[in-house]
């Protein structure tokens, strides 16, 4: 049996058991979300589509699509890791996987792989539910690949951080509702970071999920506010140094076994 095998054993009953946590209970975990980004489409596009376009030849509409699938994948990402762990802690059923022989690195590689697949979920189901109001093909389905699962790991993984350091369900809502909603939402999502004052697009460039919506957006236009090259390298580097940060929590045993 090779190291490697060794470090990853057992991962995938884990696995297995956060897909089912969040499948037994889709309508809330995938389909709650699938509404509330229609809901976002519904509102912004009638509004805004006769009186913006970002990119040439692209309606405020299909502009938006890109954004909104994103922020499902990152939003549910993150709510898939983050939710489970406190969960887990404040229930108590945490001790049956301390009693474990799995390493940091099966727990990591469960978790964040667990949030990977609900996040794309969610993703998919919303593109196939609201490219309808606005049909267009993908000038580079590759790169929008690419960023949607990056993104994904990289919340998954912020979500164990949070996750860990919680103690109740009121910091992980403080978490997401001061960290990660304000990040989402400045992101571009709903508009090019090339409309704001210059001192707000320095700022916007600071934000590591603009390069994830900008590198997905890319996907799908050919068109970008930056080259998706440097965004996939900041993506890139963000999630190695999330992942580091959650596998050396993990390692330590940080408010796992107190």
């Amino acid at each position: 049996m090779s190291g490697g095998t060794v470090v990853l054993a057992g991962w995938r009953p884990l696995f297995r058991k956060e897909l089912l946590r969040f499948w037994k209970v889709s309508f809330q975990t995938v389909a709650a979300p699938i509404l509330t980004a229609v809901l976002y489409l519904l509102i912004f596009g009638h509004v805004l589509e006769e009186h913006v376009q970002v990119f040439p030849g692209v309606g405020y509409t299909a502009f938006l699509i890109p954004g909104l699938v994103m922020m499902s994948v990152l939003q549910n990402a993150f709510a898939n890791s983050s939710s489970s762990l406190i969960q887990s802690k404040i229930t108590g059923n945490l001790v049956f996987l301390l009693v474990t022989p799995l390493s940091h690195w099966a727990w990591f590689v469960a978790y964040v792989g667990a949030s990977v697949v609900r996040g794309l979920v969610v993703g998919a189901g919303v593109l196939l539910v609201t490219v309808w109001f606005a049909p267009s093909a993908m000038a580079a389905p590759w790169w929008a690949l690419a960023f949607a699962v990056l993104g994904a790991a990289l919340m998954g993984a912020l979500g164990l951080v949070a996750g860990l350091w919680a103690e109740k369900f009121d910091q992980i809502a403080a978490f997401q509702n001061f960290i990660v909603m304000p990040m989402t939402f400045l992101s571009g999502v709903f508009y090019s970071v090339k409309s704001l004052p210059p001192f707000w697009q320095a700022v916007s460039h600071l934000n590591p999920f603009f390069y994830i919506v900008d590198g997905f957006r890319a996907g799908f236009f050919g068109v970008s506010d930056v080259s998706p090259w440097l965004s996939l390298g900041v993506v890139a580097t963000s999630l190695v140094v999330v992942s580091a940060l959650t596998l050396a929590l993990l390692k330590s045993g940080y408010k796992l076994r107190s």
